[in-house]
């Protein structure tokens, strides 16, 4: 399956000042019920909110909220359900990026994307006469990163405030005891269910003789068991011993890439947020490897002198403006944009005034 990165939105969470001690969210009546759950699509709140990409997980963060937790422990306690409940893009097998700001406005920009294994090298998807072997770079074991998941949510934690066995184990129970799956969930169930006997080369959780239904419980009791090495042994449960043994032996199996020293040596970075100014907002986005925080900038800046106001939302007018700096700032994110640790990112220049100018005379 291709890597995916999950997202995960915070939106004005409100810390709260006596922190309890936590106990168990998930289980049937309680305040994630993992049986009996709807998604919502649209509300308002006055204190606090989660957004993510299953209401399961979103679930498991407002519980940890009134639980005493903050804004960052929410994030991490949501992006650990979601491994479980929605695994085709949460998981602890990939990585991403958190953007956040502490009560004392101290932004946090931590970097826990993918990285290529030790191995790897430049012309590893391509043939003997230089052509792009297709799919490789893409599905199966030799297109997998070193996950960054895990140590990104332990980078998260110095911010949090209640334990991480706390914020861990509603993940653990929902994939020791299960969640109730939906139509749409089964479908992509019973989709997927040739590629993951292609690029498993052991039985998974996902597959079962008969077809998925909506209704049905998935449980998964071998992410149960990493999760609670996780839970006992921190990032090193992962990172090393059992899991990273598993993970490698499944590399080797596969023709992948990721050693035993990949995984041990993975280390989650911390970044220095971008921020620039738009009609007097100031904006805060995340730096490189990310593109996404450049090219916000470079599009909201080449449109900046122009009556986008007056020109009313979606007209030929605002169209074709929005198409000529997107194409522009994604023209730059091809030619100049890369890993800072590998790449020298030309970023003052690419948000000036004077360069975002010349861009937009044609």
């Amino acid at each position: 399956m291709k890597n995916k990165w999950p997202v995960l939105l915070l939106f004005s969470i409100a810390a709260c000042s006596n922190v309890k001690q936590a106990t168990s969210v998930v289980g049937a009546g309680k305040a994630v019920d993992p049986y009996h759950y709807t998604s919502v699509k649209s509300v308002t709140f006055n204190k606090a909110a989660v957004a993510s990409a299953h209401p399961l997980a979103s679930e498991v963060g407002v519980a940890v909220m009134q639980q005493g937790g903050n804004a960052f422990d929410a994030i991490i306690a949501t992006q650990l359900a979601l491994a479980v409940v929605y695994p085709g893009a949460g998981n602890i097998g990939g990585g991403g990026f958190l953007m956040g700001r502490t009560a004392n406005g101290k932004l946090v920009a931590l970097d826990y994307r993918e990285m290529a294994p030790g191995k790897a090298s430049r012309d590893m998807y391509l043939d003997k006469a230089g052509n792009v072997q297709n799919g490789l770079s893409e599905i199966g074991h030799l297109s997998a990163g070193v996950p960054g998941t895990v140590a990104g949510l332990f980078a998260t934690m110095p911010y949090a405030k209640l334990s991480f066995k706390a914020l861990i184990q509603p993940a653990i129970d929902l994939a020791e005891y299960g969640f109730t799956i939906t139509a749409h969930e089964a479908a992509s169930l019973n989709g997927l269910k040739a590629d993951f006997i292609q690029y498993s080369t052991k039985p998974s959780a996902f597959v079962k003789e008969q077809p998925w239904k909506a209704g049905d419980t998935l449980k998964q009791p071998e992410l149960a068991a990493t999760l609670k090495r996780i839970r006992d042994n921190g990032a090193k449960g992962f990172y090393e011993g059992e899991t990273a043994k598993l993970i490698t032996e499944e590399m080797q199996r596969g023709k992948g890439m990721i050693s035993y020293d990949d995984l041990k040596n993975y280390v989650a970075k911390e970044r220095t947020a971008i921020s620039f100014d738009y009609r007097g907002y100031k904006i805060i986005s995340f730096p490189p490897p990310s593109s996404g925080g450049i090219l916000l900038a470079q599009m909201l800046k080449m449109i900046e002198k122009f009556p986008v106001g007056s020109y009313g939302f979606q007209s030929p007018q605002s169209v074709q403006l929005m198409i000529e700096a997107e194409r522009r700032a994604y023209a730059d994110r091809a030619q100049h944009m890369g890993d800072p640790d590998y790449w020298k990112v030309p970023q003052k220049t690419l948000m000036s005034d004077a360069y975002l100018s010349e861009r937009m005379k044609d």
